[in-house]
């Protein structure tokens, strides 16, 4: 019973971290579009900067899942 508790919570662990991780990705290019519409002379700023915040952003999702990891392994 308690690896199926734990299979569970890794499974629903790493599926929510990968929603939000969607969420957030999918917020921050949007906002970087909107950006990049309104200011164009500063296209290549806010581009970086997206690109940094995305990869803040994986790196969340890849937290999530080496504890999902770990709670299936025990």
């Amino acid at each position: 019973m308690e690896k199926v508790a734990a299979y569970l919570a890794g499974g629903f662990g790493i599926a929510l971290a990968a929603i939000g991780t969607a969420v957030g990705i999918a917020f921050l290019a949007g906002k970087a579009m909107e950006g990049m519409a309104r200011q164009p002379e500063a296209a290549n700023t806010i581009r970086t900067s997206m690109i940094i915040a995305i990869a803040f952003i994986e790196a969340i999702c890849l937290y999530a899942l080496v504890v999902s990891l770990i709670l299936i392994t025990k």
